[in-house]
């Protein structure tokens, strides 16, 4: 069969309450494209955000900006985005998303694509219950640090990213700019947890998405002085719920599956698999 994006258009401003509705029907998967929806001015036929929409209704979505990142969806959504986006790999420095949809939308894309510094295809989507107790006394020394501390902050958040990925988040005095300016972001609305001691950050995560009642916390770092201490598990119980009070009710994250400490300590914590996430990173 040949794939076209003819089904797929650029999502509107009078689209946004449908698209959020699709979003919520999986709000642990999607929660990242519900927010960059959220947070984006949606303008006719400039928008970073495509529908699929073969028969009028959206069905998924999918967020094309500096990373390729798909809603829950169908292989044929999946056929059909990377039929739109296959043209622009320069724009973007990953896909990742929900594994059934990463999955075909890539192997229709490396044909076109240059070669990925690696494909992470097992990556556990984890979320704990509104409901449930969080089973791990929470580290009363969790805060959100204020943008006044943005220069203890960079430093933790650029360790973290280096470790991940496997290289700096910015390589010039423009990359480093757009990066702290993106923290600063965050830091203003009170998105980043810290512990901090002498000065300095020991611990810190991010909510960096938020939205159809789920938050995704992002870039948990513990400083590689005090790791395997027992400092993880109760930051993270605190990060849980001061999320529940301040952010949203479900609490989010993934994974690499063969982060087995990292695994441990969110389990540990009440954090559930509920679905499997693939990244791409070019």
């Amino acid at each position: 069969m040949l794939w076209t994006s003819r089904e797929v258009r650029p999502l509107l401003r009078d689209d946004l309450d449908e698209a959020l509705a699709v979003c919520a029907r999986d709000p642990a998967a999607n929660v990242y494209v519900a927010a960059r929806i959220s947070e984006t001015e949606l303008l006719r036929y400039r928008s970073n955000v495509f529908a699929y929409a073969p028969g009028g209704s959206i069905e998924a979505l999918c967020w094309a900006s500096a990373n390729v990142v798909p809603t829950v969806g169908t292989a044929a959504s999946a056929h059909a985005f990377a039929a739109r986006v296959r043209r622009h790999q320069a724009r973007f420095s990953s896909v990742f998303g929900p594994a059934e949809q990463v999955g075909p939308l890539w192997d229709e894309l490396k044909a076109h694509w240059r070669t990925p510094a690696e494909i992470r295809r097992h990556q556990l989507l984890m979320a704990i219950d509104p409901q449930d107790p969080v089973p791990v006394t929470p580290d009363p020394r969790v805060r959100p640090a204020t943008v006044h501390e943005i220069d203890q902050v960079l430093p933790a958040s650029v360790a973290m990213f280096t470790e991940e990925i496997g290289y700096p988040p910015y390589n010039d005095s423009g990359g480093r700019a757009s990066y702290r300016n993106a923290t600063w972001n965050l830091l203003e609305r009170g998105h980043v947890l810290v512990i901090t001691s002498s000065g300095k950050v020991v611990f810190k995560a991010e909510f960096g998405a938020v939205g159809v009642g789920a938050c995704q916390v992002q870039g948990v770092w513990v400083a590689p002085s005090l790791r395997g201490q027992g400092l993880a598990a109760p930051a993270m119980a605190a990060v849980i719920e001061y999320a529940r009070a301040q952010v949203a009710p479900l609490v989010t994250l993934y994974v690499n599956d063969y982060n087995a400490p990292a695994v441990a300590t969110y389990r540990r914590v009440g954090f559930d698999v509920v679905g499997e996430f693939t990244t791409v990173l070019m």
